[in-house]
């Protein structure tokens, strides 16, 4: 038991007293008492006093440290991120905290990224925001010029040529409003689309079905040539990548209508899909027609936005100049490769193009 008491002069004094005991029985109790209670505990607390400051010291120090490495870099990537909402510039750029090696410089480096592509992005949107407005303007101002030589003109063949003009004028703007609103939608379609297995025998299938149930008299008819050996019973398709079914389809359906559109009337357009093996892009689409060919100084440039250079012969007004452009977008999109090349015959001349579209197998 232990108690607690005051003596005659107010001092605290604790007695405790133990038992004193021999198996069962007790033999007797040893009572213990100290009166300098007020005195230890005072003590005790003096003691405790440089631990106290120490800990104190070491609290301020670790602030200050956390202050210095943590707390402002990250109020001068807040601030750095504010300029950029506050358009007074397009980018971050802290070097010297891009230069540390802890999580600090992987979140300066990682938002330096992030701002630099929005700025290319911005760019990227500013420069097809003035493409556009250049290409909309050349049909427009072909159709207000033949719409007020229109009432001069008295011969109804020529009037009837003017129409014809101004009717080919106003198709090419409708496909070219079209691609554009294609064009402006397809980062967000990639973006909200989950990449999931993608048969393309089954998908060429589909969509050459439909050119060849829709083609008309004198157009070039789709031809699709599956070289891809039949799968093993009960294993995967040899023909399957992992991507966005919908804009894949686009990309198909772009070059196949490029080709038609460069293909003389009746001329067959091939597509053959097939493997090279031991590429580590083994899957490939091509689309090959009987056209005039693309000019060797063009085969990169034919992927440009807008691109406009046609060959001799080709029919003027048909193509937009952004179907190569997205189709590339997409393909890249799916790390694959897309490349023009100009097919030849024995003699070296050119008998039409052919575009190769390179996907990677599934992992």
């Amino acid at each position: 038991q232990a108690s607690l008491r005051r003596n005659e002069l107010g001092d605290r004094v604790v007695s405790v007293s133990i038992p004193i005991r021999h198996v069962q029985a007790v033999l007797g109790v040893l009572t213990i008492e100290a009166g300098d209670v007020d005195e230890t505990l005072d003590a005790q607390r003096r003691a405790l006093i440089p631990f106290a400051l120490v800990a104190v010291a070491v609290t301020l120090l670790t602030s200050l440290l956390i202050h210095l490495f943590v707390a402002r870099p990250i109020l001068r990537l807040s601030a750095a991120a504010d300029h950029v909402r506050m358009q007074r510039s397009r980018a971050i750029s802290l070097p010297d905290l891009e230069d540390r090696k802890d999580e600090i410089g992987n979140l300066a480096r990682s938002l330096e990224t992030m701002t630099a592509t929005l700025s290319d992005r911005m760019d990227a949107i500013e420069a097809f925001a003035a493409d556009v407005s250049h290409e909309i303007k050349n049909p427009l101002t072909s159709i207000r010029s033949a719409l007020e030589t229109l009432d001069l003109i008295e011969e109804p063949q020529k009037k009837a040529r003017l129409i014809a003009v101004v009717q080919a004028d106003v198709r090419r703007l409708d496909r070219l409003i079209t691609d554009i609103s294609n064009a402006s939608r397809l980062d967000a379609e990639l973006s909200r689309d989950a990449p999931r297995p993608v048969d393309l025998s089954k998908l060429l299938g589909e969509i050459v079905t439909v050119y060849e149930t829709t083609s008309k008299p004198g157009e070039a008819p789709v031809r699709l040539i599956d070289r891809l050996e039949p799968p093993a019973k009960g294993g995967r398709p040899r023909g399957v990548v992992v991507g966005r079914e919908t804009p894949l389809g686009q990309v198909f359906r772009n070059l196949i209508d490029n080709a038609r559109s460069f293909s003389p009337p009746g001329r067959p357009v091939a597509v053959f899909l097939e493997r090279a093996e031991g590429e580590p892009l083994p899957i490939r689409v091509r689309v090959e027609d009987e056209g005039p060919g693309i000019p060797s100084e063009n085969l990169e440039t034919v992927f440009d936005r807008f691109y406009t250079s046609r060959p001799k012969g080709a029919k003027f007004g048909g193509n937009s100049g952004l179907g190569l452009s997205i189709t590339r977008q997409i393909v890249e999109a799916h790390d694959g490769r897309v490349t023009a090349e100009n097919r030849t015959d024995p003699e070296g001349e050119i008998v039409g193009a052919r575009f190769t579209v390179a996907l990677p197998e599934p992992r």
